[in-house]
């Protein structure tokens, strides 16, 4: 049997479930649209949200980061434009060289044994009515061109200074000042110098302190330099082990050669000393502690030298020393021996000996 429409009922339209789905959907998905654009325009898309958090973070912290070495580079400068150069006649004796930290740079560190104004001790200044001192401290540091070097001359080192005869090498700084312990280490050695820096004791302690001090590894120590502090001079008492020095005990360590708890100890010792706290001071700039106090010793260690070099020459040589290590160090090798009325010399192994060390220094 067939359906024949009814023709008193009209027309009437098939209506198909599936159309009304896929028009429900398709304004469902529509409204998403709509409502996500929304949140995007408005900066609230929930994926994109912690992402956007690290970045201004990460932005942050670089600009933060960068600030901070920008107020330590103020300070650098700063202070190096107000610090004590060298004289006309020291620069004069230096030979030209390469721009740390791209070619390298010869220096020569001298740390004089003059004592600070007003003080009690006695010093090697007595002996001189000039008030001239004598160099504790001589040590070639050559960086640059993607290496490291320290080499230590013993301050007893036995040489025979041009016009003065058979002396100690430290007396080279005691005539003649800087200039002439440049040439004197020149013509001993054949080494080339391109800078100089006179370490400055009176400035040395708060140069360290501003680093936060420093850490030294070493047997018991008991020195009583020029009598001890109850006579005017310096005291330094250690047990054996690790410890972490103020600006006070770095310097006294440094200086000392003579230890009541170990007779051993000479000049080479303190020679070995001085290498230590150089690394020492190094690791303690490059650590995250260093960091945090860097604007502090951004303007203290200018102050604690005395040199021929600009600030962007001092900056160079900080990050050459940075970039390429702690490198090769060593001691010129000699042996202890009395001559004559100079008194008790160190003198050199071997003339072979001697240059063996200073090829290393300059070849690695």
């Amino acid at each position: 049997m067939v359906d024949t429409p009814d023709p008193g009922r009209g027309k009437y339209k098939r209506y198909r479930a599936k159309r009304r789905l896929r028009a429900a959907k398709a304004a469902d998905a529509a409204a998403g649209l709509a409502e996500l654009r929304a949140l995007r325009i408005g900066g609230e898309t929930p994926r994109a949200r912690p992402r956007s958090r690290w970045r201004r973070a990460g932005k942050w912290v670089v600009v933060l980061l960068g600030a901070w070495l920008g107020v330590s580079l103020a300070a650098f400068v700063i202070s190096s434009l107000t610090a004590t150069g060298v004289p006309a006649n020291a620069v004069a004796a230096l030979s030209g060289g390469g721009v740390p930290p791209f070619s390298a740079t010869t220096i020569l560190v001298l740390g004089s044994d003059g004592r600070p104004p007003g003080s009690k001790e006695a010093g090697a200044s007595s002996d001189s009515e000039s008030g001239a001192s004598r160099s504790d401290t001589m040590m070639l540091i050559r960086t640059g061109g993607g290496r490291t070097a320290r080499l230590s001359i013993p301050r007893d080192t036995l040489v025979d200074l041009p016009g003065y005869g058979w002396q100690k090498i430290n007396a080279a700084y005691f005539y003649g000042g800087a200039a002439l312990a440049i040439k004197e280490v020149d013509s001993f050695l054949g080494v080339k110098i391109n800078h100089v820096i006179v370490i400055n004791f009176t400035n040395f302690p708060a140069l360290v302190n501003s680093m936060g001090g420093v850490n030294w590894t070493g047997g018991c120590v008991d020195s009583q330099i020029s009598g001890g502090v109850d006579n005017g001079g310096y005291t330094l008492i250690l047990p054996k082990g690790t410890h972490h020095l103020d600006g006070y005990q770095a310097l006294v360590l440094a200086r000392t050669r003579e230890n009541l708890c170990d007779p051993s100890w000479t000049d080479i010792t303190r020679e070995e000393n001085q290498q230590a706290l150089f690394s020492a001071m190094k690791a303690q700039v490059l650590s995250p502690e260093g960091f945090i106090r860097l604007p502090w010793i951004a303007w203290n260690a200018p102050q604690a030298l005395e040199t021929d070099m600009n600030a962007p020459t001092l900056a160079g040589v900080a990050a050459s020393l940075a970039m390429f290590g702690s490198g090769t160090t060593a001691v010129l090798p000699t042996y202890g021996e009395t001559f004559g009325s100079v008194g008790d010399v160190q003198v050199v192994t071997s003339q072979a000996a001697k240059q063996a060390a200073v090829q290393q220094f300059l070849n690695g």
